[in-house]
């Protein structure tokens, strides 16, 4: 019987009474053989560990964090829970009765006398302030002599700041008393509550967010379109010129890598502007006199114009590694069975490209769909995208929940577009190299 070896040194001549191999030291083949796969998936495990820790604190979590601050509520249950008991009959159609007003004082009070740290009065305010303009003015006034304040408290919190008396107030305090809400999406639908709660389309001049989500797609695609454009010939002349001119037309697809992004941007904007080179030239030569100079800047053109620029190198690499391989005796076998050069193109190379334009196209529109910089600083009014909204609300206005709900309608939308492509495209076309 010949002998077999494995992972220790196996030798197939040893059985047991039942009929099983045996290893050299008795045990189990069989046995062995898991022991000795178990062991390499854990020396797997341990290789890619880093890699995905990396992945899990970095990029999982922060974004597990961003959808969960998209609907976390925790101020009103925090700061006023003695009003919120108070309000549960409230039905809402006149001020509340006086109990309500001495459970707020009561909460006021009880969270004046915590550490400062532990206050919850501030961020009460600034909620509030998120559904009601001059929310927190009335906060911040009314906590100032809040402990000085007697029966019948409803007469000294309406002395104290117009909005106690507004039942819209009341309302919206009642609302958002739950530790999750949906008021950030509702608002980033352009919706709001009514005051029977129900959501409706706010005022024309107020929405903002659906026709700039409709114009980052726009824009994306243009984009997207715009460097296949260029794209396409720029890998084809690169994957049919000699090495020698190849390597420096790489080097030129390339180069915007190697500069800082704030310079190109910074180049565009010299170059687009209205007394910029491109405008100064065309009067130069006379296509256009001085009165009819471009507005190519702080607009949607100078967003699509200096986008392509950076995104184009992403477009190019995946068709030029795509084209690469495709054999040139294909074109000349259609060419020599009749087909005219832009039938052989059509019929027998284009179709043969389609990975990589999937890939490119992929890539840059999903990096554009979400680009900031730029748009930020050639976009202007016109040319902004909502990047540069959720930007603002984390920077500026503080409305980290509205720029949560945002950004996770973003990537949902982009996700179902990634899948809207898998199912009629498929995603295992991609070619990326």
């Amino acid at each position: 019987m010949a002998d077999a070896t494995a992972d220790g040194g196996l030798t197939g001549s040893h059985t047991d009474k039942r009929g099983r191999l045996l290893t050299s030291d008795g045990t189990p083949l069989r046995r062995a053989l898991e022991r000795a796969n178990r062991r390499r998936k854990l020396t797997a495990l341990a290789l890619v560990a880093p890699l995905l820790a990396f992945i899990l604190i970095f990029f999982a979590f922060p974004i597990a964090q961003m959808m969960w601050r998209s609907v976390d509520n925790p101020q009103v249950v925090n700061a006023l829970p003695r009003t919120l008991d108070a309000l549960q009959d409230w039905d809402g159609d006149a001020l509340p009765p006086e109990p309500v007003f001495a459970a707020l004082h009561a909460d006021m009070v009880a969270d004046l006398e915590r550490p400062r740290r532990e206050q919850a009065i501030g961020p009460l305010g600034i909620r509030l302030n998120y559904e009601l303009s001059a929310a927190r003015s009335a906060i911040s006034r009314t906590t100032r002599d809040v402990a000085n304040f007697e029966a019948p408290y409803s007469e000294a919190f309406t002395s104290a700041h117009r909005l106690w008396g507004d039942v819209e107030l009341w309302r919206i305090i009642q609302r958002e008393g739950r530790p999750l809400t949906l008021s950030y999406y509702v608002a980033a639908l352009d919706r709001e509550y009514d005051a029977q709660g129900n959501i409706v389309k706010r005022d024309e001049n107020r929405r903002i967010y659906v026709s700039l989500f409709g114009r980052t797609l726009a824009l994306s695609v243009a984009i997207t379109a715009m460097t296949f454009l260029l794209g396409f010939p720029i890998a084809y002349y690169l994957s049919v010129l000699p090495m020698r001119y190849a390597n420096l037309l790489m080097i030129a697809v390339l180069l915007p890598f190697w500069t800082s992004l704030l310079v190109r941007t910074s180049a565009w904007i010299v170059l687009l502007q209205q007394q910029g080179v491109i405008n100064n030239t065309l009067v130069g030569i006379g296509l256009i006199d001085d009165a009819g100079r471009f507005s190519l800047i702080y607009n949607q053109t100078g967003t699509i114009i200096a986008m392509t620029h950076i995104l184009l190198p992403f477009m190019v690499l995946p068709l030029y590694s795509v084209m690469r391989t495709i054999p040139p005796s294909y074109m000349r076998a259609a060419k020599s069975l009749g087909a005219r050069p832009w039938t052989a193109f059509r019929r027998v190379y284009f179709p043969q490209t389609l990975p990589g334009i999937g890939a490119g196209g992929v890539l840059v529109f999903i990096i554009s769909i979400g680009y900031y910089i730029t748009p930020a600083l050639v976009g202007g009014q016109t040319g902004r995208m909502i990047s540069n909204e959720i930007a603002r609300h984390i920077q500026q206005s503080l409305n980290w929940g509205l720029a949560a709900a945002l950004g996770s309608m973003l990537l949902v939308g982009v996700l179902v577009l990634y899948w809207l492509y898998n199912r009629l495209v498929g995603a295992d076309s991609l070619k990326f190299g």
